[in-house]
Parts: C-alpha cells; structure tokens; sequence
C-alpha cells in the first residue's frame, strides 16, 4: 500500500464539547489530524488541549468574525461574494492567529463548509496558501486541477461527508477502508465529538456516532487486518 492515508477530525475550537471529542478521537482513536478555527469564542480554550496534536487551519468564512476586519461578522450567505483580496487577508490573519495560539504553524488548510467551492473564495485562499507554502484541501476534480494550477499542494483523493444521519458509522468505515486507493494522498473527512454544548449545529449527535466509530475496536481492528495507518498532512 504506497498511498498515504490522513484521517482528518474538522472543527477543532468550533465548540468546547466538539474539541473534547476531537482530542479524545485523536489520543484514544485512529484519527491522525485535525483543523482548527481560530476565530471562535473557544479558539484560546482548544488550544490548550492541543499539546501533540497535528493540527492545520480551518478558515472559518461562514460564522463569527473576521480578524482582519474586526467588525465585519462573517457568514455563510455571503461568502460567494467575498473579494478575494479579503479572503487573502483574512486567511493569512487567521493562519497567525493559530501559530499564536499553538506556538507552531499549520500543517495544511481546509475550509469551513468547502466555501472555496467559490471562485472568489478559492482565488484569496490560494494565494494566501502559496505565499505560506501550506498545502490546501480539494474536494472534486476541478478544484484539485484549479490548486495544483496555482502551485499549491494538495490531496489526490478525498472521502467524507456530513449528512441527517451519522456519515462515519462503524460499517461504513470498514467499507471505505476495503476500497481505499493504492495510490497519492487519501484525506478522509472526518467530525467526531460530543455533541455540541455552546454552539447550534446542524451536526450534533452525529458526531457522537462517529466518535465511537473512531475510538472503536473495529477500526482499529479493521486497519491492523489491513496493514494500514493515518499519518499527519505534514
């Protein structure tokens, strides 16, 4: 098996019971890298439980605010219609935020809700990603093809999703790691945790399900039988 394979828990500081779920997946389950927001109430708390951990940057666009522009409070809605020269400013304040709070740099870049489906939002991101030499998340083709073209790094495949039932159930994890490529870098998306305790989210008790995915036997079993491990992005 020559493809690395990187297993990655979002929303690191998203929510305090969120976190705690995350570090729990990561110290006592197979799950190998998480992204972290910076720009929550939480971000300082998070970053206290984050001795060890692999962690890159979750741009947040969609929620709470910015940190370039301190009043402006970001949203889902309007992120299509971003300028990209904020979104470089806003990626690269929040990529200083997490070396603040961590005493490290990122390893890697995703975003929040895949906003860097948009056009505006992908050519902000991209330049800020170049400029820190950071590897940036692709979720289809046609955004791979888009970040190879700007010279930046990124996955060669990318599994996971989020959905009204639990997406990592115990099942389906053995299945996807039965079908796994052999080749390039594999990032499975990944969001165990406690259900949220502060924050609304449309993904609560699912992330409970995949925590006990990811801290199972199973999984573990079901990696040893195969030969396979997570690694960090970097």
């Amino acid at each position: 098996m020559s493809a690395r394979l990187v297993l990655n828990a979002d929303d690191f500081g998203y929510d305090p019971a969120v976190t705690r779920g995350i570090v729990k997946a990561m110290r006592h389950g197979v799950v190998s890298s998480t992204t972290m927001m910076v720009n929550t109430p939480f971000s300082e708390d998070a970053a206290t439980l984050a001795e060890g951990l692999s962690i890159g940057l979750h741009l947040n666009l969609a929620r709470f605010h910015a940190l370039s522009l301190k009043q402006y409070e970001l949203t889902e809605a309007a992120a299509p219609t971003l300028d990209p020269a904020f979104v470089h400013r806003e990626t690269l304040a929040q990529l200083d935020r997490l070396e603040a709070l961590l005493d490290r740099p990122a390893t890697h870049i995703d975003v929040h809700k895949h906003l860097h489906q948009h056009p505006r939002v992908l050519e902000g991101l991209l330049r800020a990603a170049e400029e820190r030499r950071l590897p940036v998340r692709s979720i289809d083709d046609a955004m791979r093809a888009a970040i190879r073209q700007a010279g930046v790094r990124t996955n060669d495949v990318f599994i996971g999703d989020t959905s009204a039932e639990a997406w990592w159930t115990a099942t389906r994890f053995v299945e996807v790691l039965a079908e796994l490529p052999t080749e390039g870098l594999v990032e499975l998306m990944c969001h165990p945790g406690f259900a949220p305790s502060e924050v609304k989210s449309g993904y609560a008790a699912q992330r409970e399900v995949e925590l006990e995915t990811f801290c199972g036997l199973e999984a573990r079993a079901a990696l040893e039988a195969r030969g396979l491990r997570f690694e960090a992005w970097s």
